[in-house]
């Protein structure tokens, strides 16, 4: 099967961003979401594919909220119908595919998902990334990267 939708999710320790992305249709529902539903939108997707920004050792000190984070990844990653089959994309592959550099920062992950996918619009007129926001952008980023990288 060749899949053509992906929820990505980008976790943190309270909170959660995610987005389902369809190839060629587009982000079919996004948000930031407190943990405990992020669970429950993990459960009753019907996208292809899961993936998940991973969380990779820069060999820099981390505090306990990285650990927390990294818990909650695997609770993700359990709630998924195939655990095994999860995508973890780390944040330097979404960099490089979507920017062409490592050295990119969020709003040049922001500005080429805008470029791809197309602007944000207004409440009066959205555009294909109306709504988006804040961790929605990076778990809508994990999501592209998973399905054309």
């Amino acid at each position: 099967m060749n899949p053509v939708s992906c929820l990505g999710i980008d976790a943190g320790t309270h909170e959660s961003g995610y987005a389902v992305y369809v190839k060629n249709g587009g982000v079919l529902a996004k948000g930031v979401l407190p943990n405990r539903e992020i669970l429950d939108v993990i459960r009753k997707t019907d996208a292809d594919i899961l993936a998940i920004e991973k969380i990779v050792n820069y060999g820099v000190a981390v505090g306990q909220e990285v650990f927390d984070t990294c818990v909650f990844m695997g609770r993700c990653q359990q709630a998924w119908n195939d655990p095994a089959a999860v995508v973890f994309v780390p944040r330097l592959s979404v960099k490089k595919f979507l920017c062409g550099t490592g050295k990119a920062k969020d709003p040049q992950v922001r500005g080429a998902l805008i470029a791809r996918l197309g602007p944000s619009g207004s409440k009066a007129k959205p555009g294909p990334t109306y709504g988006v926001t804040s961790h929605a952008w990076s778990a809508l980023a994990v999501a592209v990267t998973a399905l054309h990288a």
